[in-house]
C-alpha cells in the first residue's frame, strides 16, 4: 500500500466533500491545511498528519489514521480519521456575540471601548 496520497483524493474519500472537484476547489481556495501549512490539491498526506478543512464557515480538524484512495461507506470513512473538531457554538452562544448594523459606519471611540470591554481586552 502507498505511504502517501493526494490530499484532495483523501478529503473526497473520507466524505468531507461530495465530489473530488469540490475537494480540489477547496484546496485551490486555501481552505485546506496540512500540519498548519496551506495545501495544494496534489500535496501528499500521510498517516498521522493533521488536516484542517474549512467547510460552511467552520474548520474540521482531522488526523489521518488510514489512507483511502476510493470513496467508501460512512462507517469505513469515519474509521480512517480521528475527528478533533471542537463543538460548534450553539445558537444561544452565537447571539451573545455583539453585531453592528450593516451600514452603520465606523465605530466611534465610545463604540470601540464598549466592544473592547465586551471582548475582555485591555483599554487602549
Amino acid at each position: 500500500m502507498a505511504e502517501s496520497l493526494r490530499v484532495d483524493v483523501w478529503i473526497w474519500a473520507v466524505r468531507c466533500t461530495k465530489t473530488r472537484s469540490a475537494a480540489t476547489a477547496a484546496c485551490r481556495a486555501g481552505h485546506v491545511r496540512i500540519n498548519d501549512q496551506t495545501a495544494k490539491a496534489a500535496q501528499p498526506v500521510r498517516v498521522g498528519d493533521e488536516v484542517r478543512v474549512r467547510l460552511h464557515g467552520f474548520d474540521r480538524i482531522l488526523v489521518v489514521r488510514q489512507l483511502l484512495a476510493k470513496r467508501v461507506g460512512a462507517e469505513l470513512a469515519a474509521a480512517a480519521y480521528e475527528d478533533r473538531t471542537p463543538p460548534r457554538p450553539t445558537p444561544m452562544e452565537a447571539q451573545l456575540v455583539p453585531r453592528r448594523d450593516r451600514g452603520a459606519g465606523r465605530p466611534t471611540k465610545r463604540d470601540r471601548r464598549e466592544i473592547d470591554r465586551l471582548r475582555g481586552r485591555e483599554p487602549r
